[in-house]
């Protein structure tokens, strides 16, 4: 492990950050915040390079933490604050980002002995904070599993990150996938697909949600299509008042998917 005190002029370590930050280096991800580095390191996370503020590791508690992240990092890195600035992804720096490897996103994550699994199906979602609340929200609910399709927002980006708190280190995230490839893997292992559907006649507390689910959610603008609802096995209604047409997908998943936790309980 090395340790060195990173300055303007030495800054290799810095420049890698920047990219991962930015996307450009796809087997790493950036972590940013105390507490958010403290989940990264609690879930087991392989983490390749640490980078901290000299103001933020004299303070007792937060210096106790980055002693124990400094351990398990492969390359340690110091800097001042204005350092710190030039690669934060938020607009205050939040005094520590560490570098980890990528946890596994393939199909093979998912592959579980749950008798009834419950999963969270993210289609083409554009916006990475309603993934990473959406993700926050399933780990909560008991969910066993995530699925990211094709063009959602990376459950692994920073602003995704924040938004989920941690959940996005521990519950298993298969990303990349097309919508039909989903549907196929939960035929295959008779996993009920379930979309939310306005249009549909049935509540959705008069589901079943006591055996293997897929809750879909699609894009926030549009919606899932009326093919991608049809291509599902049930459609359930979350019925509004007033002149609503619509929820937020995060706050609609997290109403379907807590109705699923209160019957699993029950049951």
């Amino acid at each position: 492990m090395s340790n060195t005190h990173i300055t303007s002029r030495d800054n290799s370590l810095l420049r890698q950050a920047r990219a991962v930050r930015d996307g450009k280096v796809r087997d790493l991800i950036f972590v940013e915040g105390l507490r958010l580095c403290e989940e990264a390191l609690r879930s087991g996370l392989s983490i390749d390079a640490v980078i901290f503020s000299e103001q933020l590791a004299e303070k007792q508690k937060a210096g106790a933490i980055i002693d124990e992240i400094r351990r398990a990092s492969q390359r340690v890195g110091s800097v001042s604050e204005k350092l710190l600035e030039s690669i934060s992804y938020t607009k205050t720096p939040q005094g520590i980002v560490l570098l980890a490897q990528r946890p596994d996103s393939s199909q093979n994550v998912l592959n579980s002995t749950d008798e009834a699994p419950l999963l969270i199906v993210m289609h083409q979602l554009n916006n990475p904070v309603n993934v990473g609340a959406i993700i926050r929200t399933a780990e909560a609910a008991g969910a066993t599993g995530a699925i990211a399709t094709a063009n959602t927002a990376d459950p692994l980006s920073p602003k995704s990150l924040r938004g989920a708190m941690g959940s996005a280190f521990r519950l298993p995230i298969w990303s990349g996938p097309s919508y039909a490839d989903v549907i196929q893997f939960c035929r295959e292992r008779n996993i009920e697909t379930v979309c939310a559907d306005a249009a549909s006649d049935k509540l959705f507390t008069n589901l079943d949600w006591s055996t293997g689910h897929a809750l879909i959610v699609g894009p926030e603008s549009t919606g899932l299509s009326r093919d991608e609802i049809q291509a599902a096995d049930v459609s359930v209604q979350i019925p509004m008042q007033g002149l609503v047409e619509s929820l937020n997908v995060s706050v609609a998943a997290g109403i379907l998917l807590y109705e699923a936790a209160r019957q699993r309980e029950k049951g």
